[in-house]
């Protein structure tokens, strides 16, 4: 499981549960649920962290709670 914060909303858009990583830009999942978001985001960030890594890109180390004006 990783550390990174992840902000968890719901989209009428979507119709679905969106769960996204600030300090991993792009980074997002969604779910049909708040728990299935959740999942679903971890899962996304493996994938992230693993492209960047094929590609040399630095990993941001997770900071915790980031504070938002």
């Amino acid at each position: 499981m990783y550390k990174y914060e992840v902000i968890v909303y719901w989209s009428e858009d979507d119709e679905a549960y969106i769960a996204e990583v600030p300090e991993l830009p792009g980074c997002m999942a969604d779910g049909a649920t708040y728990e299935e978001a959740l999942k679903n985001v971890q899962v996304i960030i493996s994938e992230w962290i693993e492209t960047a890594r094929a590609l040399g890109r630095e990993i941001p180390i997770p900071k915790g709670r980031l504070v938002y004006a």
